[in-house]
């Protein structure tokens, strides 16, 4: 949902996702005179409470000493950006936020404009598409204040509850859809291994629903490790083993529900049946419920269930499913893989080319020169991307080196705004608390989603999402599933405000990494001069103001 209000001279836009109110704020420039910042006052109609929201830097003047890991009220330590983020909303709730614009001095700081502006997040299951998003940082300051320096595994289901964030209970959920006979559950996956949740599809078996898992097995890992999960809870006979290929990967990770023989819905996205998958890294589960979209995938399980080589399977997939001539048709739509050629990425990369004014997309295993050539030469004037590393897998050397020094030309131009996945794993950093990862993953820490998302805050916005990462290897070589979603402004809000929530947290801690001596780095107070001026003219920071404020075009209100 999104709701733009103005008054006093100041513009307030809110975004609002499941679990992410996203705030733009604008002000001409001749008012900025002063400014020392926006506080923020959020009233939570839902249960009924009223307060400042807070931040973590502070005015030097004013700043009371407490200890690592504080919080500060911005009424008294204000927002000194044109954007923020509300991570603290919760799905589904009506809330009201109240912003200042406030100068003077830090002792006594003035309202000089004020605006208020009412949405209401999204739940997840409302309408035809249910999105779940993880924490996808255990190593976050919030854990920190939560559970201090302790694995999850030795603070116990506290901490994987907070973590799942409701992905895992979706996951669940979606299981006990089928109740008992009549019902139908088809299952691809590759990380097949997170107990739980194959002893939720036994206890389905066993209340009469019938249940086919289609799991890989082509290499050792994760095969043997799923191998050793199917004996141990007995779905040894429901499932079927991928097998053929051995160069290449079943990799999708989705279930698909049928009632009397008739595909209802799928549940699909990122999300391995793992532990890792469920609680560590970001990831994301979408179910949709449209017939047709859940009868595309029943078609796509039947193939594999024949555990065919991938020379006979992409004409069949490529025939199942023709990529559009340009954009895609409006509503749902799907993309399989193995396929016999790199169309399907070169029309991902087309239609991130031909975004207006905005591009936001995640890469787990480095970016594709198709996708390089976009960042490199797009019209857009906002283009994200959060990354796990800055290229993929590779050993030290001219070829890592020469890859990396692409991505950091990337970075200099100014339209373009990357994050790659680190945490601070420091005693005490601009008064952080050290933070400390999870434990949960090895290869992957960070950055696991694969979702792209072109001009998402306007009228016609395009959302590619799945199992597939931008690559090569995703395109021909695995088997690989992709939604391709048009025209869903709620759909687009809920990811780009997942997406925002992720680059601020990297965006910050890449930095840090950066810094030599980190421990002895003067705490960054906030500012009396003119801090705003970088918010204007010709500057990413200008661009960004405008944006997120609806001042582009973009992002008008919608109820």
């Amino acid at each position: 949902m999104r709701k733009k209000e103005t008054a006093q001279g100041l513009t307030v836009q809110a975004i609002a996702g499941t679990h992410v109110v996203l705030l733009g704020f604008n002000m001409a420039e001749a008012d900025c005179d002063g400014l020392l910042g926006f506080a923020i006052h959020r009233t939570d109609h839902t249960e009924d409470e009223a307060y400042w929201l807070t931040g973590l830097k502070t005015f030097a003047e004013t700043d009371p000493g407490l200890p690592p890991g504080s919080k500060y009220s911005t009424r008294k330590h204000p927002i000194q950006s044109f954007s923020w983020a509300d991570f603290s909303a919760k799905p589904g709730y009506d809330y009201t936020y109240r912003v200042h614009a406030l100068k003077g001095t830090p002792q006594a700081l003035e309202s000089v404009a004020r605006v208020r502006v009412r949405v209401q997040t999204e739940s997840p299951a409302n309408g035809d598409h249910d999105i779940y998003f993880n924490r996808g940082a255990a190593a976050s300051q919030e854990y920190a204040r939560r559970f201090g320096s302790r694995s999850p595994a030795e603070v116990g289901p506290a901490a994987f509850e907070w973590l799942s964030r409701g992905l895992y209970e979706a996951m669940l959920d979606f299981i006990g859809l089928a109740s008992g006979p009549g019902f139908e559950l088809r299952v691809c996956a590759y990380e097949f291994h997170y107990l739980p949740v194959l002893e939720a599809l036994q206890a389905a078996h066993q209340r009469g629903v019938k249940v086919a898992v289609i799991y890989d097995r082509r290499k050792d890992e994760p095969g043997e490790r799923n191998d050793r999960a199917v004996e141990q809870i007995g779905l040894g006979d429901l499932c079927l083993k991928r097998t053929v290929n051995v160069s290449a990967i079943s990799h999708n990770k989705f279930m698909i529900l049928l009632q009397d023989g008739q595909p209802q819905a799928v549940l699909t996205g990122s999300t391995n049946f793992s532990e890792g998958g469920i609680f560590g890294h970001s990831n994301v589960v979408h179910g949709v419920e449209e017939p047709e979209i859940a009868a595309a995938y029943l078609r796509y399980w039947d193939l594999l269930a024949a555990d065919p080589k991938s020379v006979s399977l992409r004409p069949l997939l490529e025939a199942m499913y023709s990529l559009p001539a340009g954009k895609p048709t409006q509503g749902t739509g799907v993309v399989f893989s193995p396929r016999r050629n790199l169309e399907a990425l070169d029309w991902y990369a087309t239609l991130a080319a031909g975004a207006q004014t905005s591009l936001f997309a995640t890469f787990a295993f480095g970016m594709h020169p198709l996708f390089q050539e976009v960042y490199r030469t797009s019209s857009a004037k906002l283009r994200f991307a959060l990354m796990e590393k800055a290229t993929r897998p590779m050993a030290a050397g001219p070829e890592r080196e020469a890859e990396e020094a692409k991505i950091v030309s990337l970075r200099q131009l100014p339209e373009n705004r990357f994050a790659i996945g680190a945490h601070l794993n420091l005693n005490r950093f601009d008064r952080w608390l050290q933070e400390r990862l999870s434990g949960l993953n090895r290869n992957v820490r960070y950055i696991h989603t694969k979702y792209m998302l072109i001009d998402p805050l306007g009228d016609d916005p395009i959302i590619v999402a799945g199992s597939a990462n931008f690559s090569a290897a995703s395109t021909t070589d695995n088997d690989e599933n992709m939604l391709i979603i048009r025209g869903n402004r709620r759909v687009a809000d809920i990811y780009l405000s997942e997406f925002m929530r992720l680059y601020n947290h990297y965006a910050f801690r890449e930095w840090a990494a950066t810094q030599i001596e980190p421990n002895q780095a003067t705490f960054n107070h906030l500012r009396t001069d003119v801090w705003w001026q970088r918010y204007f003219g010709d500057t990413e920071q200008s661009h960004q103001r405008q944006y997120f404020a609806g001042e582009n075009g973009e992002g008008m209100h919608r109820p």
